[in-house]
């Protein structure tokens, strides 16, 4: 977890935590915490709060499981970081159904809570994606099918489409699946929890499928 270390420059502060942390110094967050300046320049001291990713895996799954203890519900979880920094939490639990809720509503609240933990803590804001037994996963696959008809319909008829509103993690999938599709470009438009995506035309975008 997060540890406070003291040192005379944060190079020093850094190369130590790798060490305890058997990683490179590169692969690790810092915040400084205190600094003084010393006598005449003589005897600086840095204390910084040093973190890596593990550090917040770690505190994601105890953070997860501190709260299915408390509710008495069985839980298996796996966080994961993606190549692009994304952290992914799979959870599959005696009673999945409740947890996703009505159209994942339930699902996307527990993504909301569980994303403030992780910004509070490391002071920071973190990318990070909670599922349950696939079911996020699934949803953007129909998303997508349903937002690549759309966008055909677009091409074809020449007349922008406006999808139903939705989170903002499901709008990025639409988004990233259809930035390769010649003819169309997306663009999201609203505010809160009504934030929808236009599909609209745009014949000069001339990108492969």
């Amino acid at each position: 977890m997060k540890k406070l270390y003291t040192g005379k420059s944060i190079d020093e502060i850094l190369a130590s935590a790798a060490k305890e942390k058997n990683c490179d110094a590169e692969a690790l967050y810092y915040e400084v915490k205190d600094e003084k300046a010393g006598f005449l320049g003589l005897g600086k001291e840095i204390t910084a709060e040093v973190y890596s990713k593990d550090d917040m895996i770690e505190f994601a799954q105890e953070y997860l499981k501190s709260y299915f203890d408390g509710i008495e519900m069985e839980s298996y979880i796996e966080v994961t970081v993606d190549k692009d920094g994304c952290f992914h939490v799979d959870l599959d639990t005696q009673n999945n159904a409740i947890l996703i809720g009505r159209n994942g509503q339930t699902l996307q609240s527990l993504n909301m809570i569980v994303k403030a933990a992780m910004s509070s803590e490391f002071k920071r804001r973190v990318p990070i994606l909670v599922d349950i037994n696939g079911y996020k996963e699934d949803k953007y696959r129909k998303l997508c099918q349903i937002a690549q008809r759309a966008a055909k319909s677009v091409r074809r008829t020449k007349v922008d489409v406006t999808l139903d509103p939705m989170p903002a993690d499901e709008r990025k999938a639409i988004h990233n699946y259809l930035t390769n599709m010649a003819g169309v470009s997306t663009v999201s438009e609203g505010e809160g929890n009504q934030r929808r995506i236009k599909i609209v035309y745009n014949p000069g975008k001339e990108v492969d499928i």
